[in-house]
């Protein structure tokens, strides 16, 4: 804590005395920035950019030309970001797909914030290197499933304890949790039911399969990847916690997947398991669940049936 804000500096920033820069001049995030990357940074301009329907985001231009993505919420989510910091090092230590890589975050003007490098993002994705990259991120790996904190699935928060066993963690955090949840969201009883009954038939679903803890990005919709200008794949807005791979395959097709090319190039670098087709269902149950949590609507209904036709499965 310093001149009243937290702070969090990259592994690779010179840790600096805050007599370094006249910080009285500069606001909160200009000091940060500082701080973080070792060069004084003087706020020149800003401009909106798009931060989906959680955050508001900006590009922040200095005095000195340089650039950066900065997201900003209410003080009460600063844990959010901070959490998120950590899930993208987490993601950039398997060192396989980008990131962006996260600068500073912190408090300012009754708000918190995390800055990130700005990339150049809108190219033509390549299919077959993205899927290739996160099968190789998925290499890197734990000795159990969870993390070392609980974050945020979207605004829901998402615990992460360790567990050694994958089921006991995808029935006690993930669905379990979800679904308790929805009942103080004031779901029907049908939902819960269904729900309950899939948990309860968990090992069904995993005959022959022992997952590994694998690196996961934790929400890899078609909003969280891109491409850079050079056609390397770009992922962000993680969720990440360690866990079975298949959970972010899974993601990738809930709402449009990037292609073929994608899943050919991930299983020729390392195979899914036959059972993965039935497994995405299970694992995609979360997210409408999460989705039902956060904004309500016909994801009741969508829940339901999926874990109908899951129960339809192992019957």
């Amino acid at each position: 804590m310093e001149d009243g804000f937290s702070f969090i500096l990259h592994p690779s920033s010179f840790i600096l005395h805050p007599s370094t820069f006249n910080l009285g001049l500069m606001t909160p995030l200009e000091s940060l920035v500082s701080q973080a990357t070792g060069i004084p940074f003087h706020l020149a301009g800003e401009q909106r950019a798009g931060g989906g329907c959680i955050n508001e985001a900006s590009i922040l231009t200095g005095s000195d030309g340089r650039r950066f993505f900065v997201k900003r919420n209410r003080v009460s989510l600063a844990d959010m970001f901070a959490a998120e910091a950590e899930g993208l090092e987490a993601l950039t230590e398997a060192n396989s797909i980008r990131v962006p890589r996260p600068v500073c975050h912190g408090l300012e003007d009754s708000r918190s914030f995390l800055v990130m490098e700005a990339l150049e993002l809108g190219g033509r994705l390549d299919a077959a290197r993205f899927g290739e990259a996160l099968a190789r991120m998925h290499r890197y790996t734990a000795e159990q499933f969870g993390w070392h904190r609980d974050n945020t699935i979207g605004a829901t928060p998402q615990p992460n304890a360790w567990r050694e066993d994958w089921l006991d963690f995808w029935r006690e955090q993930r669905l379990g949790h979800q679904i308790r949840l929805a009942q103080q969201r004031g779901c029907g009883s049908a939902l819960v039911s269904a729900v309950q009954a899939v948990m309860d038939a968990l090992s069904g679903f995993f005959n022959g399969y022992r997952p590994v803890a694998s690196v996961l990005h934790g929400d890899l919709w078609s909003g969280n990847w891109d491409a850079d200008r050079e056609g390397n794949p770009v992922i962000y807005d993680p969720a990440v916690y360690f866990g079975d791979r298949e959970t972010d395959l899974a993601m990738t097709e809930l709402f449009g997947g990037p292609g073929q090319r994608f899943y050919d190039a991930y299983h020729a670098t390392w195979p899914l398991d036959a059972g993965y087709r039935v497994r995405k269902d299970l694992y995609n149950l979360y997210h409408l669940l999460n989705h039902y949590n956060l904004f309500g609507g016909g994801y009741a209904g969508q829940s339901e049936r999926l874990a109908q036709r899951l129960l339809s499965e192992v019957r």
